[in-house]
This record gives C-alpha cells, structure tokens and sequence, in this order.
C-alpha cells in the first residue's frame, strides 16, 4: 500500500478516534453532572425535562444533525457567535463531529449514570455531611467512588458512541477526507464508490475496537 493509499485509510481511524476522545470526555462530565443532580432533586416538570434529554435516544440522527444545523449555523445567533470566536464556522469542520457526538452520546451517558447514582445508598453521604464534608468532598470521596463502575461503563458507552456516529455528523461536519471524514461516513463513501476492499478494513477496525469496548463493559460489570 502506497503512502497515499494509506493516509486514505488511516486518517478516518484516526480521526475517529480523536473525535470520539475528546466527545466521550465532554459528554462525561456533562451527562455525570445532569445525572446527579437529576437523581437528587424533585421538582415539578422533572419528566418533560428528562423526556427532553432521552429525546435524541430515539430520533432518527439525521433530525438530530438537522436541528443542530439550524442551531449551528450562520444565522443563528449561537452559530454567529462561534464564527467571531473561532474566525470561522463550526459547519464542516472536525469540531461540528465531536458536537454531534456529544449530543447523540449524551441521553446514553446519562442514564448509565443515573442508574448508578440512584442505586447509591444516600445515608453514606448524608453522613459524611453531617462531619462537615462539602458537596465536592462528597462528591469526590464518597459518590463518584462508589459509582465507579456506571461512570466507567458510561464512559465506555459514550466513546463507542461518538466512534460509531454516522447520520448527525454527515449532516454537519460533511464527509471531506483529511478533514471531516470519520470511520463510519468513510465506509459510506468506500461502498457507494464500489472500493469493496477499503470498505471492508475499515468494517473490520470499527469491529475490532467496538468488540473490545464492549469487552471490557462486560468484564467489570462481572468484576
């Protein structure tokens, strides 16, 4: 394989990868913080706002790339917003996948986490409350450790996700190759060109890593 030939086929792995990285990480923090404070509080609307939340668990992703089109772009406010900031649009860039992952990403991150913090057994940190510790020595010290395998599994769920997402990402970061060109638009466009051969390594690295992502769920949810 010729260097051209293999910058074809690695630069969606590895972009791929970077996205799914650094989405898993945002989406992390983002879905542990929504399902804490969600498993904690009751107050009136918490339903609708957590239908809101699931809600891209079962839209087809190209209404999700869709919507965030219309929020993303140039004659949105938050869309103009990012291009003053950044001197460009998001649209078709690297960034725009790493935002669609997060959002496809999200619903499943927060209710692995959820889980795990409703399973908790409170008392443990109302009574380090009770000798003085804060929210964050709480948090830190008592809920996060003893939650540890949801927000593993989250974590891991989160990452195969974003590696995995294919419709809201060709809606707004397109599928350039050496730019925008993930795993899953690159298959695409090896299928539709008829390059069988390319097609099917690159079905085969996503197997590969999402059967070991899978792997290690299993493993310590057993542990």
């Amino acid at each position: 394989m010729n260097q051209v030939l293999w910058s074809d086929f690695i630069d969606p792995i590895l972009l791929s990868l970077k996205v799914a990285v650094v989405s898993s990480i945002f989406v992390l923090l983002l879905g542990g913080c929504c399902a804490w404070w969600m498993s904690r509080k009751a107050f009136r609307g918490k339903i609708f706002l957590e239908t809101s939340i699931l809600l891209p668990l079962v839209l087809p992703p190209t209404v999700v790339g869709f919507i965030l089109l219309i929020i993303l772009g140039k004659r949105s406010w938050f869309g103009q917003a990012m291009t003053y900031l950044f001197d460009q649009s998001i649209i078709f860039t690297w960034g725009a996948a790493v935002i669609a992952s997060i959002v496809v990403a999200f619903p499943l991150v927060y209710q692995t986490m959820k889980v795990g913090f409703a399973s908790m057994d409170t008392k443990l940190e109302d009574a380090a409350r009770s000798m003085g510790a804060s929210e964050w020595q709480v948090l830190r010290y008592i809920t996060i450790p003893l939650a540890r395998r949801s927000v593993a599994a989250a974590y891991i769920l989160g990452f195969a996700r974003g590696l995995g997402e294919f419709g809201a990402t060709l809606m707004i970061a397109g599928n350039i190759p050496h730019k925008t060109q993930t795993l899953p638009t690159a298959i695409y466009l090896a299928v539709e060109s008829g390059n069988q051969t390319l097609a099917w390594c690159w079905v085969a690295t996503i197997t590969i890593i999402s059967f070991a992502l899978l792997l290690i769920v299993n493993r310590r949810g057993k542990d």
